[in-house]
């Protein structure tokens, strides 16, 4: 009966959908009624999106959040460094779940995977089989059947002669990548410059973290723009712990699927908000989280910079916000994308 977050049309749907959810996931998944009921919560008041408590994204590394009607088939877990003897597990008990989660928000911000050549400055999928990135990206790559379709992390030279040949057959390519291997990269190709693709794309996955001197998003976005000669430099913005996926196609500013949606809490109260454009703590709803826990208190910092309450009434179209990300919490643990390769 979850299915249909996938056709969330309105601001009604949207609240329906999260507080059936919350329902839901208070009575059958029991981290997340035991972190409830500490609170003190009367469920019965629960009646708007704001009043749903979040559940801090740490309680992924030392329990298991799944729902008791359900049993794992496998799990994705964090990236991190050798020293980290605890790293987040998300528990997937619903793979198709996840795939049409994919397949919809990648359809919704950058297309039809079969219309494209997709290729990766990443490990690939037998290298490490419990990263969602990775599977992510194997997903698109076996939806779009192209025979040139591959990982490239550790050969730059085949990646580049690749795309030379790609760009004389005016094929149209995305690149995925971590921040710090499209950088390496370009520093492996002087002569990147001469290269022509007419429909060429970047989607950059984070990841900076310990590898290269650390830099702001729009300083990252502006190198890749030059290096790589194209301003379709975007960003996919998502984690261990979801199964949905935000995209940026520009300015540093995310957007969410119908069945997500970016909350901003006051880093000095997690139980209020900020105000549009302040800058305070991310809160993750994904509703395709359906077997575990749909609404996460992360670590990272972020603001709104687009809000719907603010243009929309709540029985028109559904409209996206759109946010920034900021870094980090300072003392969270170091983690993502780049920490792969490690």
């Amino acid at each position: 009966m979850f299915k249909n977050i996938f056709n969330i049309k309105s601001e009604l749907d949207f609240q329906a959908k999260c507080l059936e959810t919350f329902r839901y996931q208070y009575e059958n998944v029991e981290i997340y009624r035991k972190f409830v009921d500490f609170l003190g919560k009367n469920i019965s008041e629960i009646k708007d999106v704001k009043d749903i408590p979040f559940l801090p994204i740490e309680m992924f590394k030392n329990h298991e959040v799944l729902d008791k009607n359900s049993v794992a088939k496998d799990y994705f877990q964090s990236s991190g460094t050798t020293q980290m003897l605890n790293r987040s597990k998300h528990f997937i008990a619903d793979f198709n779940l996840y795939e049409e989660s994919i397949y919809k928000s990648f359809e919704k911000f950058i297309g039809k995977p079969e219309d494209y050549i997709l290729l990766g400055l990443l490990p690939n999928y037998s290298e490490n089989q419990h990263s969602s990135l990775i599977y992510m990206v194997d997903f698109l790559m076996k939806k779009s059947g192209k025979s040139e379709n591959g990982y490239f992390l550790y050969n730059h030279q085949e990646l580049f002669e690749l795309l030379q040949k790609l760009g004389k057959e005016n094929k149209k390519v995305i690149l995925f990548g971590v921040s710090f291997a499209l950088l390496d990269f370009l520093d492996s190709q002087n002569d990147f410059a001469t290269l022509q693709i007419d429909d060429f794309t970047v989607i950059e996955t984070g990841g900076m973290k310990g590898r290269k001197e650390e830099m702001t998003k729009d300083e990252l976005l502006k190198i890749l723009q030059k290096g790589f000669g194209t301003d379709k430099i975007f960003s996919e913005y998502s984690m261990t712990e979801l199964l949905s996926q935000a995209y940026s196609l520009g300015n540093n500013e995310y957007s969410c699927p119908n069945w997500m949606r970016i909350l901003i809490r006051n880093t000095e109260d997690p139980f209020s908000y900020v105000e549009n454009g302040k800058t305070g703590a991310i809160n993750i709803i994904d509703l395709a989280n359906l077997h575990s826990c749909s609404f996460i208190a992360t670590q990272d910092l972020g603001r709104i910079t687009y809000n719907r309450y603010a243009q929309n009434d709540k029985n028109d179209l559904f409209l996206n916000d759109k946010f920034q990300v900021l870094g980090r919490i300072d003392h969270s643990d170091i983690r993502g994308c780049s920490l792969l390769v490690s």
